[in-house]
């Protein structure tokens, strides 16, 4: 927990005031206070404007030279600097909540077989910045350990700002200095489950804004692009992804789909948004799951088999801290991991597709 006992609470109660639900595309998001669902909003004229953007999603172009050896989307694979395929084996940490957790967390993450490690992190919008110098710290921790550290800021959940989204850009460019020279180590997830809304021509138009200006403070990580609809919406990478990803000088972008209770609820949902991105030449991975959330059952054990079968990313929520009626989703139930929950962090460690039957550490750690 955090040392300011008063500064959780405040949160938690700020977050449990956003939980609301909706239809069959309900999303949720877990945090260390909260369970939340996407929010209701609507558009008349997404239907007709989404297909007109997204048209001519064919096959990406290529972009320019992408990185200085760091990690490269190659269509729908990622490669690491040594051309290698990379695929995803983790799970998420809440550091920017348990920072002091780190140290025992992030040995605990590699000894469970994970070859990579989702980081939350806060800009300082709803929550208090992660510094600099703290982030390197991480980065540092996650590189001695050889885990990939996937970066991502927490503020913009369910959001549907602009506003918001830029002043995470804004963020990023501002600690720009341990992803550069980190392209081999770091992925950069922009923004977790920005937009709770279902608008994908929104969502798109936003992204198209935000990424030319990482790109151009100098920033070549692979950058990974979360759905809306509080990351469960996989319309918006199926219809919309291409769109995203041209917006990249560099075509170095891949996308995220968070799978709970809507996304994750059924074998044909979670193929449908999986075949649909992959089938657009679009790099994808699950960037969130877990067995069961508010909205619903969680169909855990065939996300993890059918992205073994496909060689697709997927990264569990969350290794300790859930709280605010949530604390099914704990994977261990000790910070250093020498207690798993059983029906969570058992399976996506130890089960016939887990972590440890399936992961292969980075061979830029090699």
């Amino acid at each position: 927990m955090k040392n300011k006992i008063l500064s959780f609470l405040l949160a938690s109660v700020m977050l449990l005031s956003l939980v609301g639900c909706s239809g069959d595309d309900s999303s949720s998001v877990a945090s260390p206070s909260s369970s939340q669902t996407e929010s209701s909003v609507t558009d008349s004229s997404e239907v007709n404007s989404d297909s007109s953007s997204a048209a001519d999603s064919s096959k990406p172009s290529t972009g320019e030279d992408v990185s200085d050896g760091g990690f490269t989307v190659d269509g729908t694979r990622l490669l690491d600097a040594n051309g290698n395929e990379f695929v995803f084996r983790g799970v998420n940490h809440a550091h920017t909540w348990f920072n002091s957790a780190a140290h025992e967390a992030i040995p605990a993450i590699a000894a469970a077989g994970c070859n990579s490690v989702r980081i939350v992190l806060a800009c300082g919008v709803q929550w208090n910045k992660n510094s600099l110098d703290d982030v390197k710290i991480i980065v540092d921790l996650c590189k001695q350990y050889d885990l990939v550290a996937i970066l991502e800021v927490h503020d913009g959940t369910g959001n549907d700002s602009t506003k918001v989204l830029q002043q995470i850009c804004d963020y990023w460019i501002e600690i720009k200095d341990v992803l550069i020279g980190n392209e081999e180590y770091v992925i950069l997830n922009i923004a977790n489950e920005w937009m709770g809304a279902h608008l994908k021509k929104y969502w798109s138009d936003a992204y198209v804004e935000i990424i030319p200006q990482l790109r151009d403070a100098g920033i070549k990580n692979t950058i990974m692009v979360d759905a809306g609809g509080w990351g469960q919406n996989g319309a918006c990478i199926v219809e919309n992804g291409t769109i995203v990803l041209e917006s990249d000088p560099l075509k170095n972008t891949m996308f995220s789909v968070h799978m709970y209770g809507s996304a994750g609820g059924s074998e044909q949902k979670i193929k449908s948004v999986l075949d649909g991105a992959r089938d657009k030449g679009l790099c994808i991975c699950v960037g969130e799951f877990g067995y069961y959330h508010s909205d619903g059952d969680v169909k855990e054990e065939y996300i993890m088999q059918y992205c073994t079968e496909q060689n697709i990313g997927y990264l569990g929520w969350s290794w300790k801290g859930n709280g605010g009626g949530v604390e099914y989703l704990d994977i261990a139930k000790t910070w250093d991991g020498s207690v798993l929950s059983e029906e969570w962090g058992e399976v996506l460690i130890n089960g016939e597709y887990g972590i440890k039957n399936t992961s292969k550490i980075c061979t830029i750690f090699e």
